[in-house]
């Protein structure tokens, strides 16, 4: 139980280190934010867990095609933040997420990557 505590702690306070270095520049703030923090992460607590090098490797793989289909999303945001407002640009960008992921994941299936 310790060790899910200090998971949960380390990671969340990762979060919150990135919102205040936005909250002072949003280009640092920005530029940590896309570093791949999180995913750096959930290595090294699976690498930690003695989970087999397969289950590692797979994480960073599907991670990889799980984060294109986001990116739009980043685009959006900020066009539609000071027309809609917050929350709703929120909401347009979840939809905006999960339309743009099936349509990846039908495309990249033809690649033979399975998505869903």
């Amino acid at each position: 139980m310790a060790w899910l505590v200090t998971k949960y702690l380390i990671t969340a306070g990762v979060v919150v280190l990135i919102s205040e270095i936005a909250k002072r520049s949003d280009r640092l703030g920005g530029f940590i934010g896309a570093l791949p923090i999180v995913t750096f992460l959930a290595l090294i607590w699976l690498h930690l867990e003695h989970q087999p090098e397969s289950k590692v490797a797979n994480h960073a793989w599907y991670t990889l095609w799980y984060v294109i289909p986001t990116l739009p999303m980043f685009a959006a945001f900020p066009a539609l933040l000071g027309r809609i407002g917050f929350w709703p640009t929120m909401l347009a960008s979840v939809l905006i997420t999960v339309v743009c992921f099936g349509l990846f994941a039908l495309l990249v299936r033809r690649f033979g990557i399975e998505l869903l």
